[in-house]
């Protein structure tokens, strides 16, 4: 029986997402180094550390089976790239023609998909580390060319091995962590949310409106991860009772998402109203209450402790009561604010009810709708499609698989040119540096030459201080599992790692000192071609295609307004077409975030369109507020299919949004809907005479999405003249 904290300790390390990663590398690293000193071949060593590096970087989440066979995918891939890179070596320009064209292909890949880029990736990585091995021994011994791809297949099926069976030991270990980083990420969402209900004038209502939107680009993307994870897991398994319940978890973070993300209030008029009563400061303390509780219940779930979420509960009853106080005065101007605070509480409780049912996820959850939406390929066909769909050099992906391979190419030539001692590294910095954007390569470039820097120092102090070749090795370990610890959030610190590691392996066969300048020599030459590269070959400046993105936002935010109308026409039905119009409303919503994020990191020239950008992402996310607030109260009234006015109404807001995407899709200065605002007005007038509650909310929710279609026409307009 452990002690009570030190149990306490291990179960807190079990939580963190690098722990198993990094335990994995530590049992292959220091297997391979176990076999390699006690067989006395430490010069094999090199190779199979590179193997495990390899193949630990090609790792994709799975179910143990699929593990597997993407295990065998990925030797095989390894094995036609190693053993191509000894037959080419000593033939240049047959080696450099190979080198593009590789270069070029693996980064296709990742139009099929990410699991398919992985392992690419990784190819690409083994095929640099079989030319350094090369370059290590001197060239490709006579008779011997199987003998370093043996060694490097070797290393990475070991770790293979390692991750299969890991994988079918702890299935469920990395549902859990992607869950409970939803839910973290939720409960920082609703904290953000809460700060717009601060009741004090003059705060910029607008720079908070941009945070929500960052945040929510986090969110999505933790949503997505986290069905992709399900998803592969239920392959051939629906009906798991574990897998069942993580589902259920998932649909519900779902649910609150579109709750916490509903907007049912002008929020200036709320604040004058209500200046001088607690109703807002109620609403605020409700919602990090509630962001408190999704935090809670991420560490109930990785911890398998109690969930609570009794302050929350506790909050929720205080904003009740604060409102039958305000119903209760003589305020015929408080009405229709009134009407949206009931609305806010209604959404608010029905989240605080998600929350609890939290508690249990393992409940029936009747009829509902649990199929997921399957993204990945259908068959060698469909494979086929999207790599034609990105045979263009308006795509992305083609714009950076040819960039990356003409600057392996140049690397190549720069090498055969000087002659650098080790100079295959170059090649290696250089595919670890460029990135499809400029933002992004830009940092890694500093990030990768601070690292390196930190890491030749640190080597030369540590195989100073401790000569001994055990205790080198060692560190070499250690430095390997610090790499794949720190490389996903501190690149920087990841590269000083990995630089340790070869300067303790390479001074088992050599001198450890005598690398130290031509590796610093090498990964500046990598870095600045990278660095020329993104600049000049096809620059991907993100602030050029914002309209894009933005009319994607509007045309996806039309196509969730529709599925709505569909619900409230035919009746609620959390079916997987209402859901997938959700999720693409949000994805757009999140990419276009996103992109802003990378424009934010270019050069002042090119960051010109940025600032129109954020004002453009902070409607278009105001809007989705609005759409997902319609969303969230659709099962709260019969079906309205005779509603012709509501929905002749509805129809006009949807015609006006693709009208605003259709001109700023095609780079034309869109004009704001002339029947907006009227509509607007109609619309408010309607839900003042009405006295069906729900229709009034439908109706009072159209209004608000209707006359956000004018600040957002204002913003695309901005936005286009910026890029013309």
């Amino acid at each position: 029986m452990l002690p009570r904290s030190l149990d306490h300790s291990l179960r807190r390390l079990w939580t963190l997402d690098t722990f198993a990663y990094s335990v994995r590398v530590f049992i292959a690293l220091a297997g391979a180094m176990a076999w390699s000193w006690h067989l006395g071949g430490i010069a094999q060593l090199i190779p199979l550390f590179l193997g495990v590096i390899a193949s630990a970087l090609a790792e994709t989440d799975d179910h143990w089976q699929g593990r597997l066979t993407a295990l065998a995918v990925t030797l095989a891939c390894f094995a036609v790239a190693a053993l191509s890179v000894e037959w080419l070596f000593d033939r240049p320009p047959a080696f450099a023609a190979g080198l593009a064209l590789s270069a070029f292909g693996l980064t296709m890949l990742g139009a099929v998909g990410p699991r398919y880029g992985t392992i690419a990736h990784a190819t690409l990585i083994l095929s640099i580390y079989t030319m350094i091995a090369i370059e290590r021994q001197g060239g490709v011994a006579p008779g011997e060319l199987w003998r370093e791809p043996a060694m490097l297949l070797a290393g990475a099926a070991w770790y293979g091995l390692i991750s299969v069976v890991w994988c079918a030991l702890f299935a469920r270990q990395p549902l859990k962590l992607s869950l409970a980083l939803l839910l973290r990420e939720l409960g920082e969402y609703l904290r953000l949310k809460a700060t717009l209900f601060e009741p004090v004038r003059g705060i910029d209502l607008e720079a908070r409106r941009l945070a929500l939107a960052e945040q929510n680009a986090r969110v999505v993307e933790a949503l997505n991860q986290a069905k992709e994870m399900i998803f592969r897991r239920l392959e051939g398994a629906r009906g798991t009772h574990k897998l069942d319940r993580y589902l259920r978890l998932y649909f519900i973070a779902q649910d609150i998402h579109e709750r916490a993300s509903s907007s049912h209030y002008p929020y200036g008029e709320l604040t004058e109203a209500f200046f001088h009563h607690d109703v807002l400061f109620r609403c605020q303390r409700l919602l990090e209450q509630q962001g408190q509780a999704c935090r809670s219940l991420a560490r109930a779930l990785l911890l398998r402790q109690p969930f609570d979420h009794g302050p929350s509960e506790q909050a929720l009853a205080d904003l009740n009561a604060s409102l039958d106080y305000l119903h209760r005065q003589p305020r015929r101007d408080w009405r229709r604010l009134l009407h949206s605070l009931d609305a806010l509480a209604d959404n608010l409780a029905t989240l605080e009810h998600q929350l609890a049912g939290a508690r249990n996820p393992d409940a029936p959850a009747g009829d509902a709708d649990a199929s997921l939406h399957d993204r990945s390929p259908r068959g060698p066909r469909d494979i086929y499609d999207r790599l034609r769909s990105h045979l263009t050099p308006a795509s992305p992906i083609f714009r950076h698989a040819l960039r990356l391979s003409l600057t392996l190419l140049a690397g190549y030539g720069l090498l055969l040119w000087i002659h650098p001692t080790q100079g295959y590294w170059i090649l290696l910095t250089s595919l670890f540096v460029c990135r499809p954007n400029f933002g992004a390569t830009r940092r890694f470039l500093w990030q990768r030459i601070v690292g390196t820097v930190a890491g030749l120092v640190a080597g030369w102090a540590l195989i100073s201080l401790f000569p001994d070749p055990l205790i080198q090795l060692s560190i070499a370990v250690v430095a390997g599992v610090g790499f794949f610890a720190a490389r996903a959030r501190h690149y920087a610190l990841a590269t000083a790692a990995i630089t340790l590691l070869v300067l303790c392996c390479f001074n088992q066969v050599g001198n450890g000192f005598g690398l130290i300048w031509p590796r610093l020599f090498d990964t500046l030459l990598g870095a600045g071609i990278a660095g020329l590269a993104v600049v000049l070959v096809l620059p991907d400046w993100q602030g050029r295609r914002l309209h894009q993105l933005g009319a994607a936002s509007l045309a996806a935010g039309a196509r969730y307004l529709s599925a709505i109308l569909g619900q409230y026409s035919n009746g609620k039905a959390d079916d997987l077409d209402y859901r997938l119009a959700r999720r693409n409303a949000h994805n757009a919503d999140a990419a276009l975030a996103a992109r802003l994020a990378n424009a934010r990191r270019e050069p002042g020239h090119f960051r010109k369109d940025v600032e129109a950008g954020f004002r453009f992402l902070t409607h278009a996310h105001t809007l989705l507020n609005y759409l997902s607030a319609l969303g969230a109260h659709r099962g709260e009234t019969r079906p309205a299919g005779d509603d012709a006015w509501l929905h002749a109404q509805a129809d006009g807001i949807i015609a006006d949004l693709e009208a605003l995407a259709g001109r700023l899709g095609a780079r034309q200065v869109p004009s704001t809907p002339a029947t907006a605002e009227p509509r607007a007005r109609a619309l408010e007038a309607w839900a003042q005479a009405t006295d069906d509650e729900p229709r009034r909310l439908l109706a009072e929710q159209l209004a608000l999405i209707s006359r956000a279609l004018v600040p957002l026409g204002e913003a695309a307009a901005g936005l286009v003249r910026r890029q013309v």
